[in-house]
């Protein structure tokens, strides 16, 4: 870089770190008119500076920053490896996807196959088991924690047709871990943790999302952290099975050269793979049916200035849970507030614990509440009145995923074979039926906070 383009680069640098002070410096919130969303990104000029100089280099496919950003990622979590895609969804496709692969012999999942999983949540934790055409199979939910019955795992248990558990933290709180862990160790069978909703909660003092043999998060911006769209598949353990992760997220490659890289093995003119002809470019090879689903660098940047700051991030999310649960407490004759996994009770600042159970650590996603049956209010009226408030709010996701169209459908056209219930979904239903929540995210102030239990409560009381 000569001189006259490096003065030119500070120029545009410092320019844009003006202009970000400037926009931060206007922003004021009113109470009354200001909207207090659920979620929503948190920056200052640093990530705004980190995007912006990274399209100065114009690097538009992954690349350095994205290398860098898989390493911090993964040191960060305490995993093996990390694998970045174009969204926490992309992510779970791709993990499930590798779980497929034929370099996995007898233990690829195949059509056919059953995977058990929750039945409320995000849809895209479900999908990627239909759409390798495998067979879910949904245990209900504690609609307290709104995680897994884990006693139901075992009369979802089909010798020689299960072959992995696939669920996810929800809304940070960590599911029952010891239990699903002991479950798959004893069946032999793949666990993936959906930790987008979770990053940094933590199960008996070791980080969420290194407990299963892959694990996957989320960068869209409602989430811990961002980089606009983005999402990543993490490795815990098995060297193998980032080749396999990598290899769906670009194109089904046989190649593992990074983008701009050739002949990384030293051999890219003498393979001879399928029925081709021997010497045929390794760079076009294809072992598997793939995706292309990689972010660009520019959004690396930003996810690497996200995570110098998630430790914050973390603390913020569990402060103003507490607060909003503390300013709620009257209200428990009225509403049903989330516990930790394991936990028998809340505490000002703190939870009670059920006895010798491991400590469960949520880096909480937001707060969720259900309405008590016999309550002088309904859900819909409480959110009727956040929504008049400018607060928002939203249900558990997809709540219980059988009854939404798509799974209707899906029964019906497949006269009732494409997925299996067990045990009833009360918990589902209840969550679905009785259940909202509000946001806890970094940019949420205390006096926001207040604003909303001030609504609540004024709506609890009519």
């Amino acid at each position: 870089m000569d001189e006259r383009e490096q003065v030119l680069r500070s120029e545009i640098i410092e320019r844009t770190r003006e202009l970000i002070r400037l926009r931060k410096k206007s922003e004021r919130f009113i109470p009354g008119e200001s909207v207090i969303p659920y979620a929503g990104r948190v920056y200052d000029e640093e990530e705004v500076v980190s995007g912006v100089s990274s399209m100065l280099d114009f690097w538009l496919t992954l690349g350095p920053e994205g290398d860098a950003f898989e390493r911090e990622l993964a040191a960060f979590i305490g995993v093996r490896s990390s694998v970045l895609v174009n969204s926490g969804s992309s992510a779970n496709l791709v993990a499930f996807s590798a779980l497929t692969s034929h370099l996995l012999g007898e233990r690829r999942i195949r059509p056919g196959d059953e995977v058990i999983t929750a039945a409320a949540g995000f849809p895209t934790t479900v999908a990627p088991i239909l759409q390798n055409g495998a067979v879910p199979v949904f245990i209900d939910i504690d609609p307290v924690t709104a995680n897994c019955r884990v006693e139901q795992l075992e009369d979802a248990f089909v010798p020689g047709k299960t072959k992995a558990v696939m669920m996810a933290h929800t809304l940070g709180n960590p599911f029952d871990l010891t239990e699903v862990k002991r479950f798959c160790d004893d069946k032999g069978l793949w666990l993936i943790e959906d930790n987008c909703d979770a990053l940094g909660s933590r199960y008996d003092g070791k980080m969420t999302g290194t407990f299963g043999d892959l694990s996957t998060q989320s960068f869209y911006p409602p989430h811990h952290l961002t980089m606009g769209e983005g999402g990543a598949v993490n490795i815990v353990r098995n060297a193998k099975l980032k080749v396999l992760v990598e290899s769906f997220r670009d194109w089904g490659r046989d190649c593992w050269c990074p983008s701009g890289k050739d002949n990384t093995c030293k051999k890219r003119f003498d393979w001879q793979l399928g029925e081709l002809p021997h010497g045929y470019d390794h760079k076009y090879i294809y072992s598997h049916v793939g995706y292309n689903l990689k972010p660009i660098d520019p959004q690396a940047a930003i996810g690497r200035a996200q995570l110098r700051k998630v430790g914050g991030f973390i603390q913020a999310r569990i402060d103003n849970w507490q607060r909003l649960r503390s300013a709620l407490a009257p209200l428990e004759k009225h509403l049903e507030f989330m516990l930790p996994t394991h936990a028998d009770g809340w505490i000002p600042g703190g939870f009670t614990w059920k006895t010798g159970s491991p400590r469960v650590e949520p880096s909480w996603f937001a707060f969720m509440m259900l309405v008590k049956p016999g309550a002088p209010f309904t859900r819909a009226d409480l959110a009727r009145a956040l929504d008049a408030a400018k607060i928002g709010n939203r249900m558990l996701f997809g709540g219980n995923l059988v009854r939404q169209p798509a799974f209707v459908q899906l029964a019906k056209d497949s006269s009732g074979s494409a997925f299996r219930v067990v045990g009833g979904s009360q918990g589902a239903d209840d969550v679905m039926n009785r259940g909202l929540f509000v946001g806890v995210y970094p940019g949420l102030t205390f006096e926001m906070l207040d604003r909303i239990a001030a609504t609540i409560t004024a709506a609890a009381h009519g």
